[in-house]
């Protein structure tokens, strides 16, 4: 059977390797499935041209703005749901599900957000420094930087963005903010520029990554997906993630492979053999081809691992 190509908002967001995890999550027509990071709609316009009249999908998404772009609400196998997608397990609850079929998160900022220039996540605009998924609630970048030591803000940029100079600029941005010179986009670019200088967009890109997950909490949302996941899906069922750079990769292909996102290997001490809930599909990612790249250059550091639920677990 052959299947259309689905209709998304592409000013609002690109899906990244559409076809392949789409096809790697859906074995069950009549299922019930989940994108946890709903976006413009891309990856679940799909499944649900995938599914069947008996099917059903959950749209997980903790943005004010994927709300107002959803285009599905007038199909009656779609549900959105606004919330960050940890806690879908109580969601479900609510809707009355024990088990779904499938999960697929990408993980990766939405060409939306990027190209908004009122949100803060690119380099490119001088906007507030807020870089918040969900801008209802939670604290934005700038107050992430006012509350913590230059020693926290260094941890931060070290951990979560690998940069050099990370313990001089936590101490500049420190400075900067007591001095009363950090306010916009424009004067964070300004008070690391004695270590990144404005033209070095990538180590940029590694200080607006490091601050955006932090503010966003986005490997403990990593943590509480993958728990999730456990809990939810069913034997035989499917888990497909879209990763985009090496923190997010490790855990979720250490955790495909034992069940920790550390890579511990626990042996079941009376008969032998790997405990783990789920088996990868394959041992290396799908990426996106050399013909994707060039239509969405933002897919290029893309990787999507999808995992089976294992039974008896």
């Amino acid at each position: 059977m052959t299947h259309p190509d689905p209709v998304f908002d592409a000013d609002y967001h690109t899906p990244v390797l559409l076809s392949e995890a789409v096809e790697q999550l859906v074995t069950n027509p009549d299922g019930i499935y989940v994108d946890a990071t709903f976006g413009g709609g891309g990856h679940s316009k799909a499944i649900l041209d995938r599914l069947g009249a008996k099917g059903h999908l959950f749209g997980i998404d903790r943005d004010l703005d994927a709300q107002a772009h959803n285009s599905l609400t007038g199909d009656e196998r779609f549900t959105f749901v606004r919330s960050d997608f940890r806690y879908i397990p109580r969601f479900m609850r609510y809707f009355g599900i024990d088990k779904v079929d499938g999960i697929l998160a990408d993980l990766g900022v939405s060409g939306h957000h990027l190209d908004d220039e009122e949100r803060g996540f690119s380099f490119r605009f001088d906007a507030p420094i807020d870089m918040r998924m969900n801008q209802g609630g939670g604290e934005t970048a700038l107050e992430l930087i006012r509350r913590s030591s230059a020693e926290e803000i260094e941890t931060i940029i070290r951990n979560y963005g690998e940069a050099r100079g990370a313990r001089r600029m936590g101490f500049l941005l420190k400075k900067a903010d007591d001095e009363g010179r950090l306010s916009t986009i424009n004067t964070l670019i300004d008070a690391i520029s004695p270590v990144v200088p404005p033209h070095d967009k990538k180590s940029l890109a590694r200080v607006f990554q490091a601050l955006r997950i932090a503010v966003n909490d986005e490997m403990g949302a990593l943590r509480g997906l993958l728990k999730a996941g456990e809990d939810l899906i069913r034997p035989f069922g499917r888990f497909s993630i879209i990763t985009y750079h090496s923190l997010e990769d490790r855990p979720v292909k250490n955790f495909f492979r034992t069940g920790h996102t550390d890579g511990t290997r626990v042996e079941d001490p009376r008969y032998g053999g790997l405990i783990a809930p789920f088996t990868p599909l394959s041992n290396k990612p799908t990426d996106p081809t050399a013909e994707e790249v060039e239509r969405n250059p933002r897919s290029r550091s893309a990787h999507l691992r999808t995992a089976v639920r294992n039974p008896g677990k």
